[in-house]
């Protein structure tokens, strides 16, 4: 009987902690097992003493009047000013102030190396520090025309630049890898304006391939510069070795094609940017970012409603088309077209709530032929910062898009909604590695969350996470009461950890899957299943949240649903993944979908504009080294010197 009594008396304490906290008094049963045991929360039964009761306000004005620290808020991650890669001048003295009797070899393609080095001699050119080396480096140890023979230019270098030239359907500015050839005389083979221009010729076009190279298979941006939401480990490239490789390939410009992702994806893309290159302009364009409610206007509606009038089938026609004879031209959103607008939301899988935005224009217009290059284009140098070989079986999940696929052996088995971080607490770009699955979790707070959202609160409720399900720790583990501590002594980093138990109302729902990281973002599921019948799904604090988690959990565990579920009913417990899954956070507006045919998102976090911020500030950098060229012609070739 007493038993009861105190069980009886701890419900009806939950309840009242629920309903302090704004909790629904449904959950009231939930809340008092994820408290204090039953279900997935027995094994900290008798772990911590009940709660103490909401602060009175006698305690309350006791806090308040105590000697509080300014609150210092933790920033989320910066967007930067990008800094590209200055250009300097390459240093030609370890090949021209090597000794004559340095084993260089002997002449080679009709010209003698050595000899053609002195006219390299007061020559600028100007490239990026590490290729400028990596240039010096590879004729220090092969010294020897790639580029000329019998004193001209020869088909190699005719190959190359021709497979320059055509970068632009990679997206890239075929300025930055432009070469010109010199109009070189195959007679008098001691001419020193020729061979100065031979030599010329030959360190500029390589140091081009190697930009090249480097941009196509890596990216001309260093993501990470751009903002601390971006994580991308550099890419290694073997610059000297891919003169090596450049010097004896076949087809140089299939050499070079290879040197761009070759990931079905990059595929789609590439063949969809060089398909819109070759595409006219849409006749009508409406503005991606309109934003239109009822009672408002706007002269982008017209345009609209023309598109849509174009595309209605017969049945709609006929209940539409008086609607839009009234106000097919009108510039204000009336009443009489909601209607309308709702029954296209609807056919186009949107929410049906009759405002027009961003996702309900891209749906009825399209995206413009110049959106769609950008996004194209900035989608494929984003795939460049990735593995070229994104993996058979992998986890992808794309931002602008609000969805996560499961891909295994190069199929899509499942694809799922997401909900991604709002705009002030945006998801990061990056990857990593799906590591397990925790059933029933905690939930570790981050810092900023503490800070930034709980301290304020717990200057005036020093108890309020012990009545909400809180576990508070120090540094070594050991569990403190949340009313014991002084939150006001805390201004910026708080030195305790705090989780959430496991329970109906915890952050995480019932699983979430993990990939260690130093953002601490992973996928997981949610008590708010409601945000996932959004069009824009951008409401959490940076993890990903899932629509289907247990199907995912099944998938990257390479189980089933059903065994997910099992191992739910048996309370907190984690399973790991034993296979190499890899799983790219990314942030792509333009990506293929399974069927490879490209789709357009909006940039929910304004990021291609960043992008294409900082492609300027490297086009404007790169931009004084095309003046080199113009020191190869043959009459500037030996006078460089005087």
């Amino acid at each position: 009987m007493t038993i009861r009594k105190n069980a009886t008396a701890l419900t009806l304490l939950a309840l009242a902690a629920s309903l302090t906290l704004g909790v629904p008094s449904a959950n009231a049963q939930g809340l008092f097992e994820g408290l204090f045991g039953g279900g997935v929360k027995r094994a900290q039964r008798a772990e911590f003493p009940p709660p103490p009761a909401a602060p009175t306000r006698k305690q309350k004005t006791a806090v308040r009047s105590s000697a509080a620290a300014p609150i210092k808020k933790i920033s989320a991650p910066a967007y930067y000013t990008y800094k590209a890669d200055a250009l300097q001048r390459v240093d030609f003295t370890v090949l021209t102030d090597r000794p004559q009797n340095a084993a260089f070899g002997p002449p080679m393609n009709g010209i003698n190396f050595p000899d053609a080095l002195a006219g390299l001699d007061g020559f600028e050119l100007l490239a990026e520090k590490d290729l400028g080396k990596a240039l010096t480096d590879y004729y220090a140890a092969e010294p020897g025309f790639i580029w000329v023979t019998d004193g001209v230019p020869n088909a190699r270098a005719a190959d190359a630049i021709e497979a320059l030239s055509q970068a632009a359907s990679h997206g890239l500015n075929p300025a930055d890898y432009s070469v010109s050839i010199p109009e070189l005389a195959a007679n008098d083979q001691d001419d020193t304006a020729k061979r100065n221009a031979a030599i010329r010729f030959e360190m500029i076009l390589s140091a081009k391939i190697l930009r090249y190279v480097r941009d196509i298979e890596g990216g001309r941006i260093d993501p990470n510069r751009i903002s601390g939401y971006y994580d991308f480990p550099a890419k290694k490239i073997d610059f000297p070795a891919v003169l090596k490789a450049v010097s004896g390939a076949d087809d140089v410009a299939a050499f070079l094609d290879s040197r761009a992702p070759q990931n079905d994806a990059y595929k789609a893309l590439h063949r969809e940017f060089d398909a819109l290159r070759k595409s006219a302009e849409n006749d009508i364009i409406v503005d991606a970012k309109l934003l239109l409610k009822p009672g408002q206007t706007s002269a982008e509606l017209p345009k609209l409603l023309q598109l849509i009038s174009r595309d209605l089938d017969e049945t709609e026609r006929q209940e539409f088309s008086d609607t839009l004879t009234r106000f097919g031209t009108s510039e204000l959103y009336a009443d009489e077209l909601i209607p309308l607008i709702k029954a296209v939301q609807k056919k186009e899988g949107l929410k049906a709530d009759g405002v027009i935005g961003p996702r309900t224009v891209s749906e009825v217009a399209g995206t413009s032929k110049a959106d769609k290059l950008l996004k194209v284009s900035n989608a494929m140098e984003q795939l460049r910062w990735m593995p070229s070989d994104l993996g058979a079986t992998h986890v992808f999940i794309n931002q602008p898009a609000f969805t996560a696929s499961y891909i295994e052996d190069g199929q899509e088995k499942l694809k799922t909604r997401t909900v991604i971080g709002k705009t002030s607490n945006q998801t990061s770009f990056f990857y990593d590695e799906i590591d397990r699955v925790e059933y029933n979790p905690y939930w570790g707070v981050p810092q900023s969350i503490i800070v930034n959202e709980m301290l304020p609160r717990l200057r005036n409720d020093p108890g309020y996470l012990d009545r909400s399900g809180y576990e508070v720790t120090d540094s070594k583990g050991k569990r403190i009461p949340s009313s014991a501590i002084n939150w006001s002594q805390y201004g910026g980093r708080v030195p305790f950890n705090v989780r959430q138990a496991p329970s109906e109302a915890n952050a995480l729902g019932e699983l979430k899957i993990m990939f260690p990281n130093k953002h601490a973002i992973y996928m997981h599921d949610t008590p708010q299943k409601a945000l996932f019948d959004r069009d824009s799904r951008a409401f959490s604090h940076g993890c990903v949240r899932l629509q289907d988690p247990r199907g995912m959990a099944a998938a990257v565990l390479g189980s089933t649903v059903e065994h997910v579920a099992q191992k739910l009913k048996q309370g907190h417990s984690g399973e790991k993944v034993t296979r190499k899954i890899p799983v790219y956070i990314a942030y792509f507006t333009a990506w293929p979908n399974a069927a490879g045919q490209v789709e357009y998102f909006g940039d929910v976090y304004d990021r291609d504009t960043k992008l294409s911020d900082a492609i300027v500030r490297v086009e404007a950098t790169r931009a004084p080294a095309e003046k080199v060229e113009q020191q190869v012609s043959l009459e500037n070739g030996g006078r460089d010197r005087d």
